[in-house]
């Protein structure tokens, strides 16, 4: 499967989307997965302590990067309803834990973890004290399998 992610071509067999500790995640978490839920053809698998949405085609690959791209477009959009003067933004942060080789410690072939930061800054354009804060969402997971090639 060739997953496209803006831009960053890579050959995966799947995409697996993760809510971890689903009790302790935000509401937001809890959106960007439910969102990439509704796709028709994406197997979701829900346990105790992690859900899972496996995504094994292109297409419905990149369905679930434009929902999600959708939910967090909102989520900016609720700044300008707010009654303090707020900017958000949010970025992707790729990860990958490789030896020399290019497998992992399992061995397996690398793969990508990408996580979401969300980022919000108060005050105007007349606020020389401006304050801001960086939120990682941890519980929100995507991972860009490698090809099973152990040796």
């Amino acid at each position: 499967m060739r997953v496209d992610f803006y831009g960053l071509i890579l050959e995966s067999p799947g995409v697996t989307v993760y809510l971890r500790s689903p009790w302790r995640c935000t509401l937001l978490e809890h959106k960007l997965f439910e969102v990439v839920c509704t796709i028709p053809g994406v197997t979701v698998e829900r346990q105790a302590n992690e859900w899972r949405a496996y995504l094994s085609e292109p297409r419905l690959w990149q369905h679930a990067l434009s929902h999600i791209a959708r939910v967090l477009k909102g989520w900016q959009e609720e700044a300008a309803d707010s009654t303090r003067e707020e900017r958000r933004r949010w970025r992707w942060m790729l990860e990958a834990d490789v030896d020399a080789s290019g497998y992992d410690l399992h061995g397996m072939r690398a793969c990508f973890w990408a996580y979401l930061r969300l980022s919000i800054d108060y005050g105007g354009p007349a606020d020389y004290d401006k304050e801001g804060e960086d939120i990682d969402l941890h519980g929100f997971e995507v991972c860009i399998w490698g090809n099973a090639e152990a040796e």
